[in-house]
């Protein structure tokens, strides 16, 4: 068996973006803060698929969810709506002493 075929696929950057379906700004956002794995080899980038693959399915819950919230941080009606929910519970934002 011919050993290149065995090897694993190395992606460049904009393969990956097409392969995460994401902006490539994205990818090299968070390949440069480590948060992807990948190996920056002079000028360009490359990344192993099968380890792209190990990322995906190793994003626990917890890591999800807080992506998806920063994902409305500049939601200016989050303000209003916290408020809308202590006004339900009776409670102040403020109240000190409350089980959280």
């Amino acid at each position: 068996m011919n050993p290149i075929a065995q090897t694993q696929n190395v992606l460049t950057l904009e393969e990956v973006a097409a392969y995460l379906r994401l902006p490539t700004e994205t990818v090299l956002h968070q390949a440069t803060q480590g948060k992807l794995p990948g190996r920056k080899i002079e000028d360009t980038w490359r990344f192993l698929q099968a380890a792209i693959d190990d990322w995906l399915r190793s994003q626990d819950n917890r890591t999800v969810l807080l992506q998806q919230a920063g994902a409305f941080s500049d939601d200016e009606s989050l303000v209003d709506l916290r408020a809308e929910i202590y006004q339900a519970r009776g409670r102040s934002e403020l109240d000190e002493g409350s089980d959280r």
